[in-house]
């Protein structure tokens, strides 16, 4: 049976999302749309006063019609100027062109193409395998310990600053490094977006999720960080077990790789067997000039970002000015042969290498345009999913509501993968009810704190997720297929969590 299901072919992520497309427009059918009242939040984060849009708990009405009765709004099939301006079968482009620069659809979208434009480059210069492959014969068997130690730094990296679309143009180092090792692209993920959501679900000091959640909760921003510390200690270690434990068993025999098939793309630019593994790695010092800027590079991106506040805008241009720089190396140092022109169809190629990650963004925005987006002040099926699941909660024993907030947080992600975004929807009716089934407000914090992050690593609508999947070249079908498993580990550990929290009072 097991055998069987391992070989079950998996749909499409463009199926998966238009089942689920028409799941939402099904839903628009069945039920009446509802919105709250909003008002400003204001609270203080590191000395300085930020203000939020949140809702007005208890506020919840549905939109009525002449008679009294509550009203459906049913998407359109085809959505033009004159029916609506979105509908079912124009999710696709309606979805790619919804937001602005700062976020998704249309900001992330730019992002991705730019990222990989920008990698295209510096790939093209050759640096980056022929480090790989100096570093492989230098460490002589000890480059394993890189997998702790990037998957400890990279959860820090989401735990301290909220790391998330910075992943994607490390994944693109990471990947073919660890292929090369004789592990595979999961192993890549793991280390690099897997341990960044982690650190960023049991953040201390997370200014995006964490910060919003407890300011618009009346719970002092930072508050309760030790054990938050302990948390965040357990889960990277528990994450760092379940990836080491799966890439022992590819590196014993790489058959074991879910990934197997699509990594053949990085396998046959990085040759990794015995004929090739003892011959002389040409390591110039134009790879070295290409390497160092990379480094140079992403020290300024994490500069921009922890000190400058630095988001999408910021960093797409930073690693554009890398992978200017590395191409000049290249043509200066005549890296494989490049050219000017070779820096412009480098980028071209690295761009439409990642077209497919950067249409799943578009795709998964699609779903909440058809519900009839996010705004709390808008009448929509989103509004009135919320106010339903958060009555439903208020019913269970105080035990039973901290877990069920886990639980509804976790779901409620796929439709609003923002973390701040979901924090001033969700919390400000969480942190009242919380209070009258008797959970602290720290509690619910942690409850939305975990589930927003933990399921970032699974669900399709998340940006980051995609993009580093399009870096990876493996379709997001396969990695549920796989990845489901840790995240029913992780999902357990963190009801752990949340009932000790409940049960120590955590405040």
């Amino acid at each position: 049976m097991l055998g069987k299901f391992k070989n079950i072919n998996m749909p499409h992520t463009y199926v998966i999302i238009f089942y689920v497309v028409l799941a939402a427009w099904i839903l628009t059918l069945l039920l009446p749309v509802g919105k709250f009242e909003t008002t400003k939040k204001t609270y203080i984060q590191n000395g300085k006063e930020k203000t939020r849009t949140v809702v007005v708990p208890g506020s919840f009405q549905y939109e009525l019609d002449e008679k009294g009765m509550p009203v459906k709004k049913p998407a359109k099939i085809w959505g033009t100027e004159d029916f609506g301006g979105y509908g079912f079968l124009n999710y696709v482009f309606e979805g790619l062109v919804t937001g602005d620069k700062w976020g998704s659809a249309v900001g992330v979208v730019a992002f991705i193409l730019v990222i990989g434009g920008a990698f295209g480059i510096v790939l093209r210069t050759g640096a980056v395998d022929s480090g790989i492959m100096a570093m492989i014969g230098r460490t002589q068997g000890r480059e394993s310990l890189i997998i702790p130690v990037l998957f400890v730094l990279f959860s820090l990296g989401g735990a301290v600053f909220g790391m998330g679309e910075e992943t994607i143009p490390f994944a693109m180092i990471v990947v073919p490094m660890v292929i090369a090792m004789g592990y595979d692209s999961v192993v890549g993920i793991c280390i690099t977006y897997v341990a960044s959501q982690i650190g960023f679900a049991t953040s201390w000091m997370n200014p995006f999720s964490l910060a919003v959640a407890q300011g618009v909760s009346d719970v002092p921003v930072f508050s309760g960080a030790p054990f938050r510390i302990v948390m965040w200690t357990v889960f990277t270690a528990a994450g760092l077990w379940y990836t080491w434990r799966y890439a022992l068993r590819v590196k014993e025999n790489p058959l074991n790789s879910i990934s197997y098939e699509s990594d053949e793309y990085f396998r046959s630019q990085v040759k990794v067997n015995s004929e090739t593994e003892n011959e002389e790695v040409k390591f110039t010092t134009g790879h070295k000039l290409v390497l160092l800027t990379l480094l140079i590079g992403i020290i300024w991106v994490v500069w921009g970002v922890t000190k400058k506040g630095y988001y999408i805008p910021e960093i797409a241009s930073q690693f554009f000015v890398i992978g200017l720089v590395a191409g000049i190396i290249g043509v200066v140092f005549r890296l494989n042969g490049m050219t000017v022109n070779d820096i412009a169809s480098s980028f071209a190629k690295g761009a439409s290498d990642l077209t497919g990650a950067a249409l799943v963004v578009g795709m998964a925005k699609g779903i909440l345009i058809v519900l009839g987006g996010t705004s709390p002040s808008d009448p929509t099926v989103l509004n009135t999913i919320l106010n339903a699941v958060s009555q439903g909660i208020g019913k269970f024993p105080s035990l039973l509501s901290a877990w069920f907030m886990y639980l509804f947080q976790s779901v409620f992600n796929f439709f609003v993968v923002s973390g701040s975004g979901q924090a001033a929807l969700t919390m400000p009716i969480m942190a009242p009810l919380s209070d009258l089934v008797g959970v602290t407000r720290q509690t619910a914090v942690l409850a939305f704190q975990l589930g927003d992050g933990l399921t970032n690593v699974i669900v399709p609508t998340s940006a980051c997720l995609m993009g580093v999947l399009g870096v990876a070249r493996l379709d997001w079908s396969k990695w549920a297929k796989w990845q489901i498993k840790m995240q029913g580990f992780l999902f357990l550990l963190g009801s752990i969590f949340v009932i000790i929290a409940h049960l120590i009072g955590y405040n």
